[in-house]
């Protein structure tokens, strides 16, 4: 049960991960969350995400912006990416990534969800049997008060090492969260 909510790593964030590794890998799918994983909870695309998207873009990777906002959220902060999107998507059903694999006309196997919560991002990869990578939200590290489920996360995470080895993309993050 609990290893659900095990990602198949842990970065520190979208820059830390080595994204050419994936891609030799075998991985050609990149599902993301927005809010606090690719730029804080309602803030706009970044330059910086901008061109790491037109990167991974040219690299060949196909990407769904997959997240529980609502549409006009979704479409706001996508303005200038012009990427396909999934809005309230009701994480953690996996309802809404299998559609986002339907979407890019790839498998579970060859794609990478990147979210920034076990409870939803990891919990619906893990139900729909894609892989995960784990990122710390901006300013994580500056929060006094990050919330209960953020807590209860931080006290899950470290049972990661005793449980049974999943397909392990440690080998792809550049920058591991400390």
């Amino acid at each position: 049960m609990i290893r659900k909510f095990m990602p198949n790593a842990i970065a520190a964030d979208v820059e830390s991960i080595d994204y050419e590794k994936l891609w030799q890998m075998g991985y050609q799918a990149l599902i993301f969350d927005i809010d606090n994983t690719l730029v804080p909870h309602g803030a706009d695309a970044t330059p910086q995400i901008e061109t790491l998207m037109r990167r991974l873009r040219n690299m060949g990777f196909r990407i769904v912006l997959l997240s529980d906002n609502n549409r006009a959220r979704v479409r706001n902060f996508n303005r200038h990416l012009h990427l396909p999107y999934i809005h309230d998507a009701h994480k953690p059903s996996p309802r809404a990534y299998r559609k986002a694999l339907q979407m890019m006309n790839h498998s579970a196997k060859e794609t990478v969800v990147i979210g920034d919560q076990i409870f939803t991002d990891i919990l619906a990869a893990s139900r729909a049997r894609i892989a995960s990578i784990l990122v710390r939200y901006p300013g994580y590290k500056n929060r006094k008060w990050p919330g209960w489920r953020r807590l209860i996360e931080s006290a899950l995470l470290p049972l990661r090492t005793w449980l049974p080895k999943r397909p392990n993309l440690t080998s792809a993050i550049i920058r591991q969260d400390p």
